[in-house]
This record gives structure tokens, sequence and C-alpha cells, in this order.
């Protein structure tokens, strides 16, 4: 058993969590730069919390600037187990309301402009993404919005597109009716990949704030109606983030899918082969395989 430290990325006000003791913010420095912000940590129902402002406080960060190999690093490095995103996404489903969860367990990584592998040249290394998120932390994140009252549906693809631009309608269609996403959204990617890579385990609840632009009812994107929905959905997050810790516990167990074994045998360049500057790098990320 090891303890639990439960990391929360997400946007303003969820890491404005009522009970939150000893909270501080402090800088974590990371080899692949500064973090979108400094990190909120603080215990809550004695579990170990850290929260990670994703577009920095105020939202400096578009989705593309993020500094997603930075943010992974930082909460990997300061001892985080579990990470919970929590995003405003859009929905292709007439039953995905705004202002309902989803439980994403797929996606679809349609960005192109982001560093996506902490891996490279001197030290590559393969993970497996086709379930690239956490069974056992998807459970906990359900049970905790169900309890909270949430209408929450498990399960979903999310389409990460790379803004900051919304869909055309054309692309609305196509990722809906054609590649059969059910959310969209423009930050879990690479995030999820790069969790995998440090060993992390990972679970993305999608706050839907509207019907992206297919929805014939609905017309395009109304930003001002999607920030009105977002107060609400902040509202929700914070209840479902507050019930984690007491359903996932204050020490666990090896990940029962081995999210946290995923370097195991991804490493494939030989130990004499290998950049030692790259791997001096890697000490948060796979320090446990490369040491």
């Amino acid at each position: 058993m090891t303890p639990t430290r439960i990391a929360v990325i997400g946007g303003s006000g969820i890491y404005d969590i009522d009970g939150l003791k000893d909270a501080k913010w402090v800088q974590v420095a990371t080899p692949w730069g500064k973090p979108s912000d400094q990190i909120l940590t603080g215990t809550l129902d004695g579990v170990e919390m850290a929260f990670l402002p994703r577009h920095g406080r105020g939202h400096v960060h578009t989705p593309t600037s993020v500094p997603y190999r930075a943010n992974i690093d930082a909460l990997k490095r300061i001892g985080c187990t579990d990470v919970i995103s929590v995003s405003a996404c859009g929905s292709f489903r007439e039953e995905m309301a705004p202002g309902d969860f989803v439980i994403v367990d797929q996606f679809i990584d349609r960005t192109v402009n982001r560093d996506k592998t902490f891996f490279g040249t001197g030290c590559v290394a393969h993970v497996s993404v086709a379930h690239p998120t956490c069974p056992r932390l998807s459970d906990a994140c359900e049970t905790a919005a169900r309890d909270a009252g949430i209408n929450v549906h498990r399960g979903g693809t999310y389409l990460a597109m790379e803004g900051p631009q919304f869909s055309t309608l054309a692309e609305s269609r196509m990722y809906r009716e054609s590649w059969g996403a059910d959310v969209i959204g423009m930050t879990n990617m690479p995030e999820a990949k790069l969790a995998r890579e440090a060993e992390l385990c990972y679970a993305s609840v999608a706050m839907i704030t509207d019907y992206d632009s297919w929805h014939p009812d609905h017309g395009e994107v109304d930003v001002t109606q999607i920030i009105a929905t977002l107060t609400g959905n902040a509202d929700k997050g914070r209840n479902l983030v507050s019930r984690l810790p007491a359903l996932l516990g204050a020490e666990r167990a090896p990940c029962p899918h081995g999210c946290d074994r995923a370097l195991e045998y991804a490493i494939m360049t030989a130990p004499e082969a290998r950049d030692p500057e790259l791997v001096a790098k890697l000490d948060a990320v796979a320090g446990r395989v490369l040491a």
C-alpha cells in the first residue's frame, strides 16, 4: 500500500474546495518548463490533494499553449498518484445535455501543435493507450457524481480538437455522425497520453456546456451561454471532487489495470545508447524504470 495523493486538473473554481486543510500554493520546477500555475496543495478528509488550474489563474493559456508536459511532470514530482481531469466540453448527443457530466473512456486526438511525449531521440518508449483512462478512478468519479445528484453518463468518446476556435458545422456533423464521438473539447490531449507515460492513473470528467454546432435547435456555440452553464457546472464539479477522498481512501494498492506500471516494458532504447541529458529530464516521470 502507498499513500494516495489525488490531483485535479481543472478550470476556474474547481480548485476552490471547502474544507481543504493546510492549503497552500506551491511552485514546482520541472525540466519541461513552468507548469500552468502554482499547485494548490492540502488535505481533504485525511487524503492529500493537489489542484492545478489547467489554463492558469485568470485563464492565460490557450488550449495549445498549456504546458502539458510540465503539468504532468510537476504532479508526478510532488507524489500524485491519481489524476482527475475536469473540463468543459460540447456534446454530440441529445441525451448528453448541457449541465450533464460524462465520464470519458476514449479519445480521438485531432491536436497537431503540441508536444505529446516525454520521450524522444536517445530514449524511445512506446506505451499503450488503447484504454486511456483508469476504470478504477472512473468508477470513483461516477459514484461521486451520482452521490452528488449530478446527471452523469458513464462512457463516451472525447474528440480533442486543436482550437482555440470552435468547430465548423461540417466538422461538428462529421465528428458526430461519421466518427462516433460523444463530446468535444480542446484540452484532454495530450494530457491523457502524458499521464500514461508518467504511470499515473487518469480519469476524465467532461462537464457539458453546449451542443457544439450540429444541433438544429441550438445553432452555433454561444460563448455567453457557455459561461453561464460553466458557473453551475463548477459548483457540481467541486461537489464531485469533494467526495473523492472518501471513495479512494488515504492508501492505495497497485492499480489493478496496470496504469502505474505502464513503462514496465515500454522503453526500447538500450541502456548504453540512452541520452544522459534526456534520461536526467525523465527522473520524475520514468525514474522507476530508468534507475
